[in-house]
């Protein structure tokens, strides 16, 4: 599973085996997304999280730190499969 770039930002649907451990995903990027200060739009449902990112500091588009934050979630999501 890939990250798409669609209308300038990076997309992608991160599915885990249940609901508890889409939340425990979520929790455990907090500090990490505090640390490098690049917030993510994300959204529940059930055991998918979809995930946009884009730097609205960039007038809305595709940066390193997008890819940074792309890198670290896919780096979490591997201790989920």
């Amino acid at each position: 599973m890939e990250w798409n770039e669609v209308n300038n930002r990076l997309e992608k649907t991160f599915i885990f085996k249940q609901f508890e451990d889409a939340m425990s995903f979520m929790q455990a990027l907090v500090p990490q997304i505090a640390e490098i200060n690049h917030h993510p739009t994300w959204q529940n449902t059930y055991n998918q999280i979809r995930v946009q990112l884009q730097t609205h500091d960039a007038g809305n588009t595709v940066t390193a730190k997008d890819r940074e934050l792309a890198d670290i979630m896919d780096k979490e999501y591997a201790n989920y499969t």
